[in-house]
C-alpha cells in the first residue's frame, strides 16, 4: 500500500510517497511560490533519480496536478499509476476541539475544517484548498486528515484555558490548542519504544527548530504544552517573541503607531532571535555567540533559559520526570544549543553527558545521558510524515476502502 502524504502551505506543497508496509519513503517533492511567478517543483526518488519543471501555477489545483504529473513521469517519477495510491494523508494545522485523531475526510469534515479556518488563518485555508484539490483530480482516492492539534487534547482543562471569562471560551473557542502535535506524538512513542514500553512514564519532548514547542506527556497523552491558541506563545523562536505580558501588544500598538494584527504579525515575523540578534538561524547565532557576540549570547540564552524553566515546571505537572527528548531542526543537529539547554538540570535528576553530546551524529538517535542518571535524555529524529502515512493506512484498512 503506497500513502501520498502532503503538506500544503499558503504558497508551498511538500509530499512524499511512502510504502504503507515497509514504511520505506519512496521519494520527496517540494512544489513552492505557488500564486507567484517563478514557481516550480523539485522531486527526488529514494533510488537518485530527480524530476525538475518550472512552471506558474495559479492554486493548489494547478500544484496538486504537476505533483501526479512529476509522480507518474516515465524517466523520474516514483509511481507507474495513481491506482498505486491507496490513501493521500493531509497535514492538517487545526482540530479545534471537534477532532481527537485523525480522520476520513467527508464533506462533514471538509464543512467543520472549514468552520475551524479562522483558528488558523495562515494555513487552515491552504490545507483545505490542497483537500479539495484532491477530491477532484483523485476522485476514487480516499483522503485523511491528520491534525497538528489534535495529539494535545488530552489536556486537562486546567492546563489548556485561559483566565477569561468563561462564556468567551465557549463562544469563540478561546485556549490552548498547542501544535507540533504529529512529532511530539511520534518521538514520545519512539522514546516510550527505547524506554522499554513501561507504564505509566513521565516524558517532556522538545520539538526545537524556527517554530519550537515542549509537550509534557505521562504514559502516552499530553497533559500541557508550551505554544497556545496559536503558536507565538511560550519559547523564544526563530522570529516569534514566544510568551510576553498581553499588556505590550496595547503597549507597542501606541508607541509604534499599529493596529492589533500588526503588532501580532509584528511578534510573529520580526521577533525572536531575529528581533534580539538580527538573525533567525540558530547555526548563525551559535557562532556569533562563540565569538562574544553580546545579542547572540542573550538571544540564546534567554532560548535555552526559558526552556529550562518549562522543564522544571513539567517536571512538577508529571510527578517527576523519566526522559527528555530533543527533536526538530536545533533539536536534533545543534550540540551547542543542547549542551546550553542541559545546563543546571542536575537539581532534577538529570546526569547529561556534555562529551558524548558533542560527538553525536546529528539527526542520528542517541542516548546523552550517562547510565547514573535517573532521568534519560534521548534525541530522536522526528519523522511527521511517517505518523501521517500510519494513521492513513490504518482508518483506510479499518473501513476496508
Amino acid at each position: 500500500m503506497k500513502i501520498l502524504v502532503v503538506n500544503a502551505g499558503s504558497s508551498s506543497l511538500k509530499y512524499q510517497v511512502i510504502d504503507g508496509e515497509t514504511e520505506e519513503r519512496l521519494g520527496k517533492g517540494l512544489i513552492d511560490r505557488i500564486g507567484f511567478t517563478g514557481s516550480g517543483i523539485k522531486q527526488e526518488c529514494t533510488d537518485g533519480r530527480k524530476f525538475f519543471c518550472k512552471k506558474d501555477l495559479k492554486n493548489h489545483t494547478e500544484a496538486f496536478s504537476l505533483l501526479m504529473e512529476a509522480l507518474l513521469d516515465p524517466e523520474n517519477g516514483i509511481i507507474s499509476s495513481m491506482s498505486e495510491i491507496k490513501a493521500i494523508g493531509h497535514r492538517v494545522l487545526h482540530s479545534a476541539e471537534d477532532f481527537s485523531e485523525s480522520v476520513l475526510v467527508t464533506p462533514e469534515v471538509l464543512r467543520i475544517c472549514k468552520k475551524n479556518a479562522p483558528l488558523g488563518a495562515l494555513h487552515m485555508p491552504a490545507n483545505i484548498s490542497c483537500i479539495e484539490s484532491c477530491l477532484e483530480l483523485t476522485p476514487n482516492t480516499p483522503n485523511v486528515a491528520v491534525f497538528d492539534t489534535s495529539f494535545h487534547l488530552t489536556m486537562p482543562k486546567h492546563a489548556y484555558m485561559y483566565a477569561i471569562k468563561y462564556e468567551d471560551y465557549e463562544k469563540y473557542q478561546l485556549r490552548k490548542y498547542g501544535f507540533h502535535g504529529t512529532s511530539h506524538r511520534f518521538v514520545s512513542g519512539e522514546a516510550i519504544k527505547a524506554l522499554g514500553e513501561k507504564a505509566n512514564l513521565r516524558i517532556v519532548t522538545c520539538h526545537l527548530g524556527n517554530g519550537s514547542s515542549l509537550a509534557a506527556i505521562k504514559d502516552g497523552k499530553c497533559i500541557d504544552t508550551t505554544m497556545g491558541l496559536t503558536p507565538l506563545e511560550g519559547l523564544v523562536m526563530g522570529t516569534r517573541s514566544g510568551d510576553i505580558d498581553p499588556a505590550a501588544v496595547g503597549y507597542l500598538a501606541e508607541k509604534k503607531n499599529l493596529t492589533t494584527s500588526q503588532v501580532i504579525d509584528y511578534l510573529n515575523k520580526e521577533c525572536g532571535f531575529l528581533g534580539l540578534c538580527g538573525y533567525s538561524d540558530c547555526r548563525d547565532i551559535v557562532e556569533l555567540y562563540k565569538q562574544g557576540d553580546m545579542k547572540a549570547q542573550i538571544a540564546l540564552d534567554l532560548f535555552a533559559y526559558r526552556i529550562k524553566k518549562y522543564i522544571g515546571a513539567y517536571f512538577v505537572a508529571l510527578g517527576g520526570l523519566d526522559c527528555i527528548v530533543f527533536t526538530g531542526g536545533i533539536g536534533e543537529n545543534s550540540r551547542f544549543a543542547r549542551k546550553l539547554i542541559m545546563y543546571g538540570l542536575e537539581v532534577l535528576g538529570v546526569d547529561f553527558d556534555f562529551p558524548k553530546n558533542e560527538i553525536a551524529e546529528k539527526g542520528q538517535f542517541a542516548e546523552l545521558s550517562k547510565p547514573s542518571s535517573s532521568v534519560k535524555v534521548l534525541l530522536i529524529p522526528t519523522n511527521e510524515e511517517l505518523v501521517i502515512a500510519r494513521d492513513s493506512k490504518r482508518i483506510v484498512s479499518e473501513l476496508g476502502l
